[in-house]
C-alpha cells in the first residue's frame, strides 16, 4: 500500500458541514478521480468528548453490509477499496482512503452527485415530494434500519 496524505489530494469547494467538521470535494492528483473528503476536526471531537463516537461510527460502518446503508472498509491511515451502495441502483459508495493530519481525521469517500435528501425536499420546486417518492424513500430507510437492527446496531 502506498502512503496517503493530504498532499495526495487537491481540495475543492465545501459540499457540507457537520458537527465535527466539513465535507469537501477533492481530487486524487495522480489519477484525477473525484471524491468527497469528510474531515473530522480533532479539536471539535475532543471538545465535545466525541472520541468514542468517532471510533464507534467507523466500527459500525465497517460492520454493516447492506445496499441501503453506506459502508466503509479500511482503518484509519490505510488506503484501499471499501464496499457498499447508496441504495439507488447500486452505485458504489465506499471509503476509498483514510488518513490523519495534525488537525483532522479524514475519510475520503466516493462522491455522491445530487445532494442530500434535505436539499431535494426544499429545492425541487414546491417544498416536499409526491406520495410515490415519499413511499420509495421511506421504504429504503426502513430497509437500512432493519439491517442495522439485525446487526445489533441502534441508530439514533
Amino acid at each position: 500500500r502506498q502512503c496517503v496524505t493530504k498532499d495526495t489530494f487537491q481540495q475543492y469547494r465545501i459540499l457540507g458541514k457537520g458537527g465535527f467538521g466539513e465535507v469537501c470535494a477533492c481530487q486524487v492528483r495522480a489519477t484525477g478521480k473525484m471524491y468527497a473528503c469528510k474531515k473530522l476536526e480533532k479539536k471539535r471531537i475532543k471538545k465535545r468528548k466525541g472520541e468514542a463516537m468517532a471510533l464507534n461510527e467507523k466500527q459500525i460502518l465497517e460492520k454493516v453490509n447492506s445496499r441501503f446503508v453506506v459502508r466503509v472498509g479500511p482503518s484509519w491511515g490505510a488506503g484501499g477499496p471499501g464496499a457498499g451502495t447508496d441504495g439507488q441502483g447500486g452505485t458504489q459508495v465506499s471509503l476509498a482512503y483514510a488518513y490523519e493530519t495534525k488537525d483532522a481525521l479524514c475519510l475520503v469517500l466516493t462522491i455522491m452527485n445530487g445532494g442530500d435528501l434535505k436539499f431535494h425536499i426544499y429545492n425541487m420546486g414546491n417544498p416536499g415530494f409526491e406520495d410515490k417518492r415519499v413511499a420509495f424513500y421511506a421504504a429504503e430507510i426502513c430497509c437500512g434500519l432493519q439491517h442495522l437492527h439485525q446487526e445489533g446496531i441502534v441508530y439514533r
